[in-house]
């Protein structure tokens, strides 16, 4: 069967309010979806005539020996789709993929229970955009769209916008696109379906049943986010065990007399007034984000009703920026020539004070709001005995924060020294003054064992909050083989 060439990407993320709290389904994550996109291409593997072939070969052509072969099979006893690396055939020093492998073992099982489709022999690009990477350029060269960023996969430096998850997202996406006669990746019903699959391939992935807001926000873009219970996976033991394909098809499909999937995912109710610009910044450094969790959840156990209390008003505080930065949206849209000098006035370090300016009260509740979570962040990292607003950070957050234009900023996610976050009016001159600061800024991490060094690198990303969607196969070219 001759099949279509395919094309899909996936969104990166950031999770502006909801660090530590997104982990209990009693509260819920501000997640941004971001335009940086993981590409994935599939075609038909060219096999000569009379050759029966099943093996999928991955590639991912910006780094140096990154290339996987694949073999496959169907496992008896309802065990899924065996999917083998072919070590003697890759080019990537017999090193593993974790996050491919899982997500074609578990997408093509899930091909195979439709019982309509043959999983033919196929050729799989990977490209990334440039945000996910820190590089200096000494080793990279663009062509067509991409870097080539001339190193090995395993010594490139992630900035933290989601890879993992946008890989295994896009990956899903475009297996199902490629292999199975459904709508496009962007119709509700296949979304829904490739986030099931992505989700539980992820976490089978990771080793572990996360939150899941990364792959929610590479397949929805910005929502508010409430996780799902981690029992829902129960009953997925992974390929190899038996019943595992009757079990991932009911669970991707949602096929139960009470739904499993309680997550809710909110597209569209958070939104970044028109204006004003989300912001990421790489602190090349990193943080143990694993440990820094453990170390929260544990402290969290052992301190009952003070944890709680912090909990609840960090809850509260995450909510009031939701709030604040739909209100300000609102006030744009009612009046959208009030806001535009609003932010020229204040790039421009024009004082404002007039209580009754509505566009004034919104900017300045959502700086407030910012403020008021970087506060109890900075309680729950004292009380802790964790970095999540480190000094580092907070002088560098106070630093940009005083320059015209900027609202405010925070450490997303888990926090620690990996990056910030900033909203900012999207105005040259204060894009201009906020990078000049970034490029001469330098953050100094010790973190009782080690010491070093970071710079500062405002990235190019922006919100975005389409989530998954079809790719023209054109992005590809120069890259595909």
């Amino acid at each position: 069967m001759d099949r279509t060439a395919t094309a899909a990407s996936a969104s990166g993320k950031v999770l502006l309010a909801g660090g530590y709290l997104v982990l209990d389904r009693q509260h819920t994550g501000l997640v941004f979806g971001l335009d940086a996109r993981i590409h994935v291409h599939i075609q038909a593997l060219p096999t000569s005539s009379g050759v029966s072939l099943s093996e999928i070969i991955v590639r991912s052509p910006q780094f140096r020996d990154a290339e996987w072969r694949y073999g496959y099979r169907v496992m008896e006893q309802g065990g899924g789709m065996d999917v083998t690396q072919l070590k003697g055939s890759s080019t990537s020093s017999l090193s593993r993929n974790l996050f491919v492998e899982t997500a074609l073992g578990y997408a093509l099982t899930f091909i195979s229970a439709s019982g309509s489709a043959e999983i033919t022999p196929s050729s799989i690009t990977i490209l990334a955009d440039d945000d996910y990477y820190s590089h200096n350029g000494s080793n990279s060269r663009r062509r067509g769209g991409f870097t080539d960023f001339g190193v090995p996969l395993q010594d490139a430096h992630k900035t933290g916008l989601g890879s993992s998850a946008a890989l295994v997202t896009a990956l899903t996406a475009a297996l199902l696109t490629y292999y199975l006669p459904t709508p496009d990746s962007s119709e509700p019903i296949l979304r829904s379906k490739v986030h099931n699959l992505a989700q539980a391939a992820h976490c089978a992935a990771q080793g572990k049943i996360g939150s899941g807001f990364d792959v929610a926000a590479a397949v929805y873009g910005s929502c508010t986010y409430r996780r799902f219970s981690p029992s829902v996976l129960n009953n997925v033991s992974g390929p190899g065990t038996p019943a595992f394909t009757e079990a991932l098809s009911n669970l991707v499909n949602d096929n139960a007399s009470v739904k499993m999937w309680d997550t809710e995912i909110l597209a569209g109710t958070v939104r970044i007034p028109k204006g004003l610009r989300l912001v990421m910044c790489d602190v090349d450094c990193g943080s143990q984000t694993v440990g820094m969790v453990k170390n929260v959840l544990s402290w969290r156990k052992q301190h009952g009703g003070e944890a709680e209390s912090l909990w609840s008003r960090l809850h509260l505080k995450n909510q009031a920026l939701g709030r604040a930065l739909s209100e300000l949206d609102d006030v744009r849209q009612d009046d959208p020539h009030m806001c535009r000098d609003l932010f020229q006035n204040l790039v421009a370090g024009k004082e404002l004070g007039d209580d009754r300016h509505k566009a004034w009260h919104a900017y300045t509740s959502l700086q407030q709001s910012i403020l008021d979570v970087r506060s109890l962040l900075r309680e729950l990292s004292v009380a802790a005995k964790v970095s999540i607003e480190p000094a580092a950070q907070t002088r560098l957050l106070d630093a940009c924060s005083v320059i015209p234009g900027v609202v405010g900023g925070v450490v997303p996610g888990a926090g620690g020294y990996d990056a910030i976050a900033l909203l900012v009016i999207d105005d040259e001159q204060a894009l201009g003054e906020l990078n000049g600061l970034l490029d001469n800024w330098t953050v100094e991490v010790d973190d009782g064992n080690t010491a070093k060094t970071g710079r500062v690198r405002m990235l190019g990303v922006r919100q975005d909050s389409q989530g998954i969607r079809a790719e023209d196969i054109s992005l590809f070219n120069g890259w595909v083989r």
